[in-house]
């Protein structure tokens, strides 16, 4: 596969981040559409649910590179049509933090590789406090917990600029928003 590399961009790059089920899309969806610019959909979502509806086969290590590479990818097409900011449903970070704990801590040097090589200017940290909507994608409802602290530790960690939200999707936008505007 051909590798992705970041497109640079005077656009402020926010990633919607946390785990899945938290209101990461419908943020998304709301922010690009409060600042009248660009949003970058889960690349995973539609290659998984193709995976899932051809062969009812899940994700695989191999799919993560790809999925790495799709976000990316998607990610630069988006620049095109956006405007001061670029709103992104999730990005390498997510499918790193994915790969670890669906695959007993491991990550391909690739997807390492790449999450290295990339910058974003904001991650928003999107809390388990709303409904679990179950699909033919998500799994480990009861690990809600679990997975948020991993998402969380991995921004500490990294040393990553974030903000957490809670609460309805009225308030997270107003609190998301208000990080933005101060940035």
């Amino acid at each position: 596969m051909e590798t992705t590399t970041q497109q640079p961009t005077d656009c402020l790059r926010i990633v919607l981040y946390g785990p899945e089920s938290t209101g990461k899309t419908t943020l998304a969806k709301a922010l690009a559409e409060h600042y009248q610019t660009a949003w970058v959909p889960e690349f995973a979502r539609d290659f998984l649910q193709h995976k899932w509806d051809t062969r009812q086969e899940h994700c695989s290590l191999e799919d993560l590179i790809t999925i790495a590479h799709g976000q990316l990818a998607a990610e630069n097409a988006a620049l095109k049509n956006a405007r001061k900011f670029l709103f992104c449903d999730t990005n390498i970070l997510v499918t790193k933090v994915w790969s670890e704990t669906h695959f007993d801590g491991y990550c391909a040097p690739e997807i390492a590789t790449l999450f290295a090589t990339t910058q974003y200017d904001l991650y928003v940290l999107t809390d388990i406090d709303v409904p679990w909507e179950k699909d033919d994608l998500r799994d480990r409802p009861e690990a809600r917990p679990q997975m948020y602290n991993y998402f969380k530790d991995q921004l500490i960690l990294h040393k990553l600029p974030f903000i957490a939200l809670s609460g309805t999707l009225e308030e997270r936008l107003a609190k998301a928003i208000a990080a933005i505007e101060k940035r």
